[in-house]
């Protein structure tokens, strides 16, 4: 009997430390991530719709002829501001990543590798210049400087150390008149800590320039009253503020990423893949 338990024991054993070279071995090939580190099969459908869809060009291209004919309905009623706002010099503030560059293939690429967001593979992206320009984004930045508008890239991208790497990339896919004075990068308090709320900077473009709207593909482009807010809350906000949409804000679809999906999660940063993914089911609507 001990020898019969002994050569079970041994093929047993053989056969766990085969299966686990195995697997190895299919990992090392590409085959099968031997360390799973979250399922992010549900972005695909944002991604594709990004990448894929006739429609989400459509709404791009809606979105910058909109802009444009604000711009046009502005000069046409100059005359009706008070002077001293007349008297100043027009602008557009616009936010930059799915708003003017399209980041979908570094969002595609971390489904593909089974990766979650980090801010060394977001800085390798810009590092390779290599987004391209929104659907219609390039043709609105050149109308609004044939206007003498002058528009001001206010985006949450680190300017240490994304802003040469940004400002190349926007010129590279022909978006004119880009500088270090209209780039302007989220930076760090005196204790290190991002400061990502754009207000400040929505307020230094104002003391010279007349904003005549902004665009942008997330609520917090427009205004700090949506930041850290819970859905409802979103909600309640966008529907205050709804006479300004296509007005003063105009907005540009992200299913992808954004703050809505931070409000779908309560904010916890500290929430597991798994933990994430049943707050998602949790918060469909059904009939």
């Amino acid at each position: 009997m001990k020898k019969n338990w002994l050569i079970t024991f041994t093929l047993v054993a053989f056969s766990t430390v085969c299966t686990y070279f195995a697997t190895v071995s299919t990992a090392q090939q590409g085959n099968v991530p031997l360390v799973t580190a979250g399922n992010y099969e549900y972005q695909v459908g944002a991604v594709l719709y990004m990448q894929k869809a006739a429609e989400y060009r459509a709404l791009c291209y809606q979105a910058f002829n909109w802009a444009k004919m604000g711009l046009d309905l502005d000069e046409k009623n100059k005359k009706k501001l008070p002077k001293p706002e007349r008297k100043k010099p027009r602008a557009v503030i616009v936010d930059i990543d799915e708003t003017m560059l399209d980041n979908s293939p570094a969002q595609a690429a971390g489904i593909k590798n089974n990766q979650p967001f980090s801010y060394s593979s977001w800085y390798g992206w810009g590092k390779m210049q290599k987004a391209k320009a929104i659907p219609g984004a390039v043709d609105f930045a050149n109308f609004a400087k044939s206007k003498g508008v002058r528009i001001f890239y206010i985006s949450n991208r680190d300017k240490d150390p994304q802003l040469q790497d940004t400002i190349e990339n926007l010129k590279n896919v022909g978006f004119p008149d880009i500088s270090e004075d209209n780039v302007l990068l989220r930076i760090k308090d005196g204790n290190g800590k991002n400061i990502s709320t754009k207000t400040p900077r929505r307020e230094f473009v104002a003391q010279n320039y007349r904003v005549v709207f902004l665009l942008g593909d997330n609520l917090n482009d427009f205004s700090d009253v949506f930041e850290g807010k819970s859905t409802d809350t979103r909600y309640a906000e966008t529907d205050k503020a709804k006479d300004w949409w296509g007005t003063k804000y105009i907005a540009l679809p992200n299913a992808m990423y954004g703050e809505w999906e931070n409000a779908v999660y309560d904010y916890d940063f500290k929430l597991t893949e798994a933990q994430k993914a049943e707050k998602r089911i949790n918060s469909l609507q059904l009939p």
